[in-house]
């Protein structure tokens, strides 16, 4: 049973940062939930092993299970929904929901792998060796993937500069 509380504390902590994380990557709340959800699933499942270092465990489960979902969604077909949803933004904040939709927008454009390694680099403040480790790649990928993010990034934000 004194596994089950220190798991309980340890998802109570960690669980806001893993959302937000999740959140970045997925940019839908929803499955941001499901992903942390099946990433603590799989923790549980592994918690009398994980001994240290048991969020940074857990955040490469969450990019882990990223991934695989992304590459799954690949084969699926995918079927438009009838009405975009309603949008309800204040006239003061348009400005700042118009940047956020921007920069969501072009996270969205950059495939799995950069859009992981954009995040945790800038978003989650990591090193390279930090992210390295989290993505369970070497520090050399993570900076040519981040090379590679933050030129296409570069090239979206040109077109956007000369179409505005």
């Amino acid at each position: 049973m004194a596994d089950r509380s220190e798991y309980d504390a340890f998802v109570e902590d960690a669980w806001s940062r893993l959302l937000r994380t999740a959140y970045l990557l997925t940019r839908d709340w929803a499955l941001a939930e499901d992903l942390v959800q099946t990433a603590l699933l799989k923790v549980w499942l592994a918690w009398p092993r994980v001994r240290q270092e048991r969020e940074a465990y857990t955040r490469k489960i969450v990019f882990n299970v990223y991934v695989s979902w992304w590459r799954r969604r690949w084969r699926q077909v995918e079927l438009p929904s009838g009405e975009p949803p309603d949008r309800t933004e204040t006239a003061d904040r348009m400005g700042e929901a118009d940047e956020r939709e921007t920069i969501w927008r072009a996270l969205g454009r950059l495939p799995a792998r950069q859009r992981a390694v954009v995040v945790l680099r800038f978003f989650e403040d990591m090193t390279e060796a930090q992210a390295a480790e989290t993505l369970g790649c070497s520090v050399g990928t993570v900076k040519s993937q981040t090379s590679k993010a933050l030129a296409k990034l570069r090239v979206d934000e040109s077109l956007l500069v000369r179409r505005g």
